[in-house]
């Protein structure tokens, strides 16, 4: 039991290319929405919502957007990264059998949030627990997941009806895949290697480290 659950953290990728289009099983979209919902959250806030998205003009503006912010990024580049990013994609969301857009309410249990007192981002990290949450589980399902960032909150916010002082964390491509790389995208496309562990380790103070040693 232990190994399956490192196995599921060793498995889990942010798919781009490998969705099928497949319908989603309303009782598996259930169990990883139950998942999520499950994390931990700063005072019990649970500062999250859900918000599924399956209508196929909407994600086609959203795809168009997300489109015209990676050219955004692309025009910051030096010639060199431009060519490997050139050949990375950065979204599944037409591909995808589903959107799922998790959102942060800061109001919510306010004024009163029990340990947000002296973080405030404490309730913004519970929602990536949240979305770590389902994404685990999705993995568990054999479901993909991407995480889509190249995108405007204010854009995302009108496109949905998100009120105002709600945020819009993650848009989630969720759905059947054909497969999960074993090598994540960006290692394979050759834009960032994996840092090893032993790198990110401190004893009892923290010790910068050159850049280059990993």
């Amino acid at each position: 039991m232990i190994e399956e659950f490192y196995e599921v953290l060793r498995k889990r990728r942010d798919v781009r290319g490998e969705f099928t289009g497949e319908p989603i099983p309303e009782a598996t979209l259930m169990r990883i929405l139950e998942a999520a919902h499950s994390a931990p959250s700063v005072g019990l806030s649970q500062p999250w919502d859900f918000v599924l998205v399956d209508d196929h003009a909407t994600r086609e503006r959203f795809a168009k957007h997300v489109h015209e912010e990676r050219d955004v990024f692309a025009g910051q580049l030096s010639e060199g990264r431009a060519g490997t990013f050139a050949n990375i994609k950065v979204e599944g969301i037409l591909e995808s059998s589903l959107g799922i857009v998790v959102t942060y309410d800061a109001a919510r249990g306010a004024p009163d949030v029990l340990g947000r007192h002296a973080i405030a981002d404490a309730g913004l990290y519970s929602v990536c627990l949240a979305i770590q949450n389902l994404w685990l589980a999705a993995t568990a399902e054999g479901l993909g997941v991407g995480w889509v960032s190249f995108y405007r909150e204010p854009f995302l916010r009108e496109l949905l009806g998100i009120p105002d002082g709600v945020r819009p964390v993650a848009w989630l491509c969720t759905g059947p895949v054909s497969r999960l790389e074993t090598v994540p995208d960006l290692e394979r496309h050759g834009w960032r290697s994996r840092r090893p562990l032993a790198g990110a380790i401190h004893h009892g103070r923290f010790t910068p480290r050159d850049p280059g040693s990993g």
